[in-house]
């Protein structure tokens, strides 16, 4: 139970903090018009930072998966237990929608349309007027999803710097929303993206498959391809 519990604390924080900063923090106008938010950059940071600071909290209890799609790349990896794999993801899940409901809750308020209360979405010209398109969001968080399983693997090696996984894969999860948020909001977590659509609904639980279905198939890529192209038995001579 204490591997479940970890799980849903980090994934809490991960939308509490992620999502709330989205929410909350990324523009604020001062009084003179100017913009005092942390933008694009800070709410990139913002998802870094939630990751690394629970990889490190409690990351030694459950493994700090914090993502189905992470659990089930773990999994095609032969990182993770397949028997865990439901009840990992039930606590993500969980922990997510909780996060949403206190986010909720504080707003006062979650509003519709595309993007709305940090909601992921496609064929939405939300940013710089530009709209991309179902298929260009599924090769995005496919692709990203991928990199972040190979980040992980990588990081968390029995022949890597153990010490430094929590930074690796924090940063490596900034740089994914700095690529990414103009495109889709950035899921590459279904419990992320879940957590938000289930208050705002419509069109953002519409396209919600897209946010498991990319994540997930990119992450099993990703498994794969470190376990058997990238992953060592033996320490280099």
């Amino acid at each position: 139970m204490k591997k479940y519990l970890a799980e849903f604390l980090g994934t809490f924080w991960l939308v509490f903090g992620g999502c709330g900063s989205a929410i909350f923090a990324s523009q604020i106008a001062a009084g003179d018009g100017g913009q005092l938010g942390i933008l694009l950059v800070g709410v990139s940071l913002a998802f870094g930072l939630t990751v690394l600071t629970m990889a490190y909290a409690v990351g030694h209890i459950s493994g700090g998966h914090f993502n189905p799609a992470v659990s089930f790349g773990l999994l095609a990896g032969g990182r993770f237990s397949g028997k865990e794999l439901a009840p990992y993801i039930i606590a993500q899940c969980v922990g997510g929608i909780a996060a949403a409901g206190a986010l909720c809750f504080i707003s006062g308020g979650v509003g519709d349309g595309p993007g709305a209360f940090a909601t992921n979405f496609y064929d939405s010209a939300v940013y710089f007027g530009k709209s991309y398109s179902m298929q260009q969001a599924f090769l995005t968080e496919f692709l990203l999803t991928m990199f972040f399983l190979i980040i992980i693997m990588g990081a968390t090696d029995k022949w890597a710097n153990g010490k430094f996984a929590g930074i690796a894969i924090g940063l490596g999860l900034t740089l994914i929303h700095l690529i990414s948020i103009p495109i889709t909001n950035t899921s590459v977590n279904p419990a992320r993206s879940t957590s938000q659509a289930v208050f705002v609904g419509g069109q953002a639980l519409a396209q919600l498959w897209l946010f498991w279905v990319a994540p997930i198939a990119g992450a099993i890529v990703g498994g794969l391809i470190y376990k058997f192209l990238l992953q060592r038995e033996t320490a280099e001579a």
